[in-house]
């Protein structure tokens, strides 16, 4: 997915904690809303980054969108548009999306299916809801790339985990491994991505490794992190858990089903600079990337050229830039 603000800005981190009852230090981070689009524009549910925490793990972009009544947004349309040193990582729970990209890979985006692509040194694509879908339900997420591998070659990848069921729950392990699941989709950074449904009241323990840090982004239910907790996060926000911890409870304190998006990574160590859809490591390789897109047209060799999108624009310009150097994120320590 393409991030359509206007004006994408740099985020500055600052720390913030809440413990739990046994000791469990979680962090709320609530979902700032973000149109997309024109006038009826979807609306989505941005957790990551914002000025609190850029960054979980490796993962440095989460936006969280519907249920979403296309017939009232009209969907998703994203014209072709670049990214760069970056792995997008597109889990629907309802609806259905067409994936076009500069490789050629034509693919549908379906719930509890992976689909993950691979920017690297630079890639188009687009993204369309298709027109048998009604709803649109699901996340978007962003991987950041480490120094040595942000200019990788384009890559795509298409996975459907089988489920695994823990103690009232149903697991779906799309990237890393959990409970047993593992996922073969290879990242550049140690990750995991799965899919949670859980049982109301149901609590399910949770082993993970403990050199990760995780965020727990509720689309469904009320879920408290650890044990006895009053720290509840509520639906589109996310609850951090720094490294330390090798078990995770979670409990859905509601009376209906919840469901949440769990992500843990090792503490990514180098600093970013995301803007617009470029993930760099200089406000220059951020400048140098707006401006092949913008001048070199979309058949210029880092992005290429999207074959078989229909909309009438067929290079999303980009914002301009602020009149101030972009520098790089700094995500507060990961200590408990």
């Amino acid at each position: 997915m393409s991030n359509l603000e206007i004006r994408p800005s740099e985020v500055d981190c600052r720390p913030g904690a809440a413990a739990s009852d046994d000791g469990l230090l979680v962090e709320v981070l609530t979902a700032r809303d973000v149109p997309l689009g024109g006038p009826r524009a979807m609306t989505v549910h941005r957790t990551l980054p914002q000025r609190r925490r850029s960054l979980i793990g490796a993962w440095c972009f989460a936006d969280h969108y519907g249920p979403d009544d296309v017939s009232v947004t009209g969907g998703m349309d994203v014209p072709p548009h670049p990214h760069t040193g970056l792995q997008t990582v597109s889990w629907l729970f309802t609806g259905e999306i067409e994936h076009r990209d500069t490789m050629g890979n034509h693919a549908m985006v379906r719930p509890g299916e992976l689909n993950l692509m691979t920017a690297g040194h630079g890639i188009a694509h687009t993204e369309v809801s298709t027109a048998d879908t009604t709803v649109l339900h699901g996340v978007q997420l962003w991987v950041a790339l480490p120094g040595e591998s942000v200019d990788t070659a384009r890559d795509f990848a298409h996975y459907v985990p089988d489920p695994v069921s823990q103690d009232g729950a149903s697991v779906r392990v799309f990237l890393g491994e959990l409970l047993g699941s593992s996922s073969p989709v290879h990242t550049f950074t140690p990750l995991l991505g799965a899919e949670l449904i859980c049982e109301p009241g149901a609590r399910v323990d949770l082993p993970v490794r403990s050199d990760f840090e995780h965020g727990i982004l509720v689309d469904a239910g009320r879920f408290a992190i650890g044990d006895e907790t009053d720290v509840v996060v509520e639906p589109t926000d996310m609850g951090y858990v720094a490294p330390g911890v090798s078990t995770l409870p979670l409990t859905n304190t509601s009376d209906s089903p919840g469901r949440v998006i769990l992500l843990g990574g090792e503490p990514f160590g180098e600093e970013i600079i995301m803007w617009w859809n470029f993930l760099g490591r200089t406000h220059d390789d951020i400048v140098r990337y707006r401006d092949e897109w913008m001048t070199s047209g979309p058949g210029f060799e880092r992005f290429g050229q999207v074959q078989g999108y229909s909309g009438d624009i067929q290079h999303l310009p980009a914002p301009e830039l602020p009149n101030t150097r972009l520098k790089p994120r700094h995500n507060p320590p990961a200590t408990r």
